[in-house]
Parts: structure tokens; sequence; C-alpha cells
């Protein structure tokens, strides 16, 4: 035990004597969550629209308006040609095309249908997605419109209307931040976390001082220990200055426990650590862990659900979250900050972290006894 408060004393000094780990545990994680929530927004505005309006009839201006009196778009270009709207999309000035025929009004009066033309540029694929979802949504929302005027017409009969009320559970007013500044400080916690410990042998390896520690009686268990306890430690005082910037600045007060966030955190930060520690082992380089850590950061960043909800993963993708410890922690955050989940509801991702936990940590002793 008094082996092990020696080398605590030793890790936190060396922590603390260092100005960028410094910047690096306390700045960086500040800055972030105070700049991506605002940036990851899932909504897409701005979007520049050209219409090649034949018609030039008072339904295509009065669907020219909607459209773009709506956040989402702006008039680029209006013109009667198809090829000058192309050109504009060409050079990138315009996002979509909304050709309206030359009969629009004609068709839509006496006909009771029309037909428009939706061209999107699908260089970004998500926009133009977006982009055409949102326009179909404000045309079908335009001609519901038209048939409630016909519908007090003389001429036309009185039609059943289905009318659809929904609400928004955990999160009524769809604010996108809610959703993401839990899983931004879950992955800002295992960035920091497991860049720094990666790197942590290593330096021990660089500088020389491994030999000497392997020398003295301290034994393997002792010295993993001695790695993991201090970053653990700052891991959970990030975690709460994570918290306290989401309440401050977001409004994001958790509907769940705190205490169940910081239980499910502790061990994560176990898991995450561990993994850390293990590429340490392996690495010769600080420069080859970070970007072994790097690496399998990306990895399981992009596919822990942060961005891409996993259900529409691939199934190969599907089975892969089933081993990356971010897409639990990911969920958990949201299942206690939206919906105030308890201890039930996440046993199962509580007892798998814990197996992760003891996996990373066991292999990091197990690779550290046979390198020494």
């Amino acid at each position: 035990m008094r082996t092990l408060k020696f080398l605590l004393q030793k890790e936190f000094r060396q922590i603390f004597r260092d100005p960028a780990i410094i910047r690096l545990i306390f700045i960086m994680p500040v800055i972030q969550l105070m700049i991506l929530p605002w940036a990851a927004d899932y909504e897409i505005k701005n979007i520049q629209l050209a219409v090649v309006d034949l018609d030039h009839s008072s339904y295509s201006q009065k669907l020219i308006s909607k459209i773009t009196s709506s956040k989402y778009f702006q008039l680029a270009h209006y013109s009667s040609s198809y090829e000058s709207a192309l050109e504009e999309v060409e050079h990138d000035r315009a996002d979509l095309i909304l050709q309206i025929p030359p009969s629009f009004e004609k068709e839509l009066v006496k006909e009771d249908k029309a037909q428009l033309f939706v061209a999107g540029n699908a260089i970004n694929g998500v926009k133009a997605n977006l982009g055409a979802a949102y326009i179909r949504n404000i045309i079908n929302d335009f001609n519901q419109s038209i048939r409630m005027e016909w519908i007090q017409l003389p001429r036309f009969s009185a039609q059943t209307q289905i009318e659809v009320t929904s609400s928004n559970w955990f999160n009524p007013l769809m604010n996108y931040k809610y959703f993401m500044v839990p899983g931004i400080l879950v992955i800002l916690l295992t960035m920091i976390g497991a860049n720094l410990t990666a790197i942590n042998i290593v330096r021990e390896k660089e500088i020389g001082t491994i030999e000497q520690i392997n020398v003295t009686p301290v034994k393997k268990i002792q010295f993993i220990l001695g790695k993991l306890i201090p970053f653990w430690i700052i891991g959970l005082f990030v975690l709460t200055l994570g918290l306290l910037i989401a309440r401050l600045i977001y409004g994001i007060i958790p509907a769940g426990s705190f205490f169940t966030i910081y239980a499910f955190a502790a061990l994560y930060l176990l898991a995450i650590l561990g993994l850390g520690l293990l590429v340490s082992t392996y690495a010769a380089t600080q420069q080859q862990a970070m970007l072994i850590s790097f690496f399998l950061m990306m990895v399981f960043i992009l596919l822990g659900g942060l961005y891409t909800s996993i259900d529409s993963m691939p199934r190969w993708a599907q089975i892969f979250t089933k081993f990356n410890p971010v897409s639990y922690f990911i969920e958990v955050m949201r299942m206690v900050v939206l919906k105030g989940s308890g201890f039930a509801d996440i046993k199962y991702h509580m007892l798998t972290m814990l197996g992760f936990a003891l996996v990373f940590n066991g292999w990091a002793v197990f690779s550290y006894r046979k390198r020494s």
C-alpha cells in the first residue's frame, strides 16, 4: 500500500509538472464542449435553391414564396432555363433545382394534380437528401393548404380529413443540443483518457526510468494501478467539469441521477484507461502510441452512434458496436440525461463495461509482465 502511495505521488507530480498536459486536461474539454455542440447540428440550413419557373403563374409564385420563406432555403437563382440552373449547380452556387412545368397552375386547377421536378447536387449526399426531403414536405404542406381552400368552394364537396398530432418523448422541443452534448462529453472523456494513458508507459521507456522501476520490488499490478488511478481521478473531474458546462451554457439538467452517471463513468474510465495502458505496453515510442490510439478512437467514435444511428448501420457494423465501449457510454448518457434511466435500465451496459475493464486491464498487466 505504501509503495502504491509513492507511485501515485510520482504520477501526479509528473502530470502537473507538464504544462501541455494541464492544457490538454482542463482547457481543451472546456473549449470543445462550448464550440462543438453549436457546430454539430443535424439540421441543414441555408440550402441554395435554383428555381426554373416555366409557368409564371400565381400558384407558382405562391409555392416559391412558401419555400423561400422557410429557414431552410435561400433563392440563389431564378430563371426559365434549366441549363442556366444546372450551370449554377456545376459552379457550386446552388444545391437544389426546382423545375415548375409550364402547365402547373392549369393542371392543378383543372385536373387536381401537377408534377414538379427536383434535382439535387449529390456531391454532398446528406445535404441533397435532407434538402429534397425538406422541399417535399413544404410542397405537401402547400398542396394541403390549396385543397383546404378549394373545399370551401361550392363546386367541391367536403372530403374526410385525417389530422395527425405528434409529441416528442424525452426531448419535447427536439433540441439537438440535449441529444449531442452528452455524446460529445463522452467523446472528450474518451480522447483524454485513451491518449494520455497510451503514451504514459512509453514515456517511461523513452526517458529510461522503466528500467529503474523494473529492478525495484514494485509489483506489476502496483505499477499498472499507479498509472491508472491518477487518470481515473482526472477523468471523473473532467466529467464533472463537462456536466457543469452542460448545465450553465446549455441548460441541460439530467432527468436521472448523477450517481448513476458517475457509477457508469467510473467503470467506463477503467475500461478505456486500461485500453490506453494496453497500447502503451506494446508501443515502442510515443509517436507509435499516439497513432495507434488515434486509429482506435476514430473507429470507436465513428461507429459509436454519436452521429449515425446504430440501427441504420450495416449488419457487420452493428455487430462491431457490441465490442465498442464508446457506444455503450453514449447510449447510457442519453438514457440517463434525457430519459431518467436508473441502474435497472443500464445493468446490461454496466456488466458489459465491467467485462471490458477486466479484459483490457488484465491484458495490460499480462503484457507488461512479458515485456519487462
